[in-house]
């Protein structure tokens, strides 16, 4: 990307484009209100965190583990003077199923300005020490691994905190069997965890911190007809476009082949869109149109909150993350076209409370 000075941010109104800087952990502590990629939740209500059920996976029933969260606040929602919407994936590759949103959960936290856990003036920036600040970990343990809250705990040292027996298992596995005794190395209850980031099992994301500028896009910024008209000729030549079943009778042929054509059309329109700023990673714009990657699968209706008010688009995730997390390196890993996040229009009162909103994911390839 060209050379920008970027600014850590809260979005706006406009559409904000998000991308990916690197920064010391110290810098991202939920005091500072951070939005982020990777590594341990940066929670912003402090307790209660969600609970193991929440944060399950709808398909195999193992811990999510955090992706990523940004800090979007409502200013207009004296509830919400501080909002984070937090995203959770599960590691599983055989649960990651084309235009299925199962292996996903989204929360909303938000507090007044005036809470039991900050204080109402603004934070100062740069490195601090975790324990002079509020942190989830001095209200409740949290699991070794993954940051979440910590209700099991090791049998054998009664030290160590775990959201859940898989996790429990990969700790021990890993190095907690050797120093499980060693009341040195070992976490006490109450005590700020460290993260454990392993190479091997692939538990936490790199984490980065997520800044944000606002989207600088006019159609001068688009390409010419003829390389448009080159760059579709080339999609149609690739073995995506010749993946058609032999079998399929010609009216369905014809019905397929006018479907393939615009979605065709609208991958170019993304592609158009992203190509003056490819390392976005994030597109917001509350209350607009999501830039759908394909045009198969789209929502027909979103789901309502649960206070019944209608949810609306905030902010999407796109595949250029991916490739930034390495994930695209590990053989069967997580994939996804575009990840949409659907929140409560009026960002309804949960008090300190995280409250699940909605994810719809969009793939490149068509339905099974």
């Amino acid at each position: 990307m060209a050379s920008k000075t970027k600014e850590k941010t809260r979005v706006t109104e406009e559409i904000e484009l998000g991308f990916i800087e690197e920064a010391d952990s110290n810098s991202l502590l939920s005091h500072q209100f951070p939005s982020k990629v990777g590594g341990l939740p940066a929670w912003l209500s402090l307790k209660p965190l969600p609970t193991l059920q929440q944060l399950k996976c709808l398909k195999c029933g193992d811990p999510t583990v955090f992706l990523l969260q940004v800090y979007a606040p409502r200013d207009e929602v004296e509830q919400a003077f501080h909002r984070t919407l937090f995203i959770f994936v599960c590691r599983n590759p055989s649960c990651c199923v084309s235009n299925t949103n199962s292996n996903f959960r989204v929360f909303r936290s938000q507090l007044p300005k005036i809470n039991e856990f900050y204080s109402s003036q603004p934070p100062k920036e740069g490195v601090s020490n975790p324990d002079d600040h509020p942190h989830a970990g001095k209200l409740q343990p949290l699991c070794i691994i993954c940051g979440a809250a910590g209700s099991k705990l090791c049998g054998r040292c009664h030290k160590t905190s775990y959201c859940s027996k898989q996790h429990q298992t990969i700790d021990w596995k890993s190095i907690h069997k050797t120093i499980c005794k060693d009341s040195d190395n070992v976490s006490s209850p109450g005590e700020v965890n460290k993260p454990m980031c392993f190479k091997s099992p692939n538990v936490l994301f790199p984490e980065f911190d997520l800044v944000t500028e606002p989207e600088n896009y006019t159609k001068t910024n688009e390409k010419d007809e003829q390389e448009k008209m080159n760059e579709y000729k080339e999609f149609l030549a690739s073995e995506a476009a010749r993946s058609l079943s032999e079998d399929l009778d010609e009216k369905e042929l014809e019905r397929t082949a006018t479907k393939q054509s615009e979605d065709d059309d609208q991958f170019l329109k993304f592609k158009e869109r992203i190509r003056h700023e490819q390392q976005q990673i994030l597109r917001f714009n509350r209350g607009g149109e999501p830039l759908w990657i394909s045009a198969l699968n789209k929502p027909s209706e979103i789901p309502r909150c649960t206070c019944g008010a209608e949810r609306q688009f905030e902010f999407q995730v796109l595949p250029q993350l991916l490739n930034d997390l390495n994930v695209d390196s590990l053989g069967a890993s997580i994939d996804w076209g575009v990840l949409c996040i659907y929140t409560c229009t009026n960002s309804c009162h949960i008090g300190n409370n995280y409250q699940e909103e909605y994810l719809w994911k969009q793939d490149i390839v068509k339905p099974d």
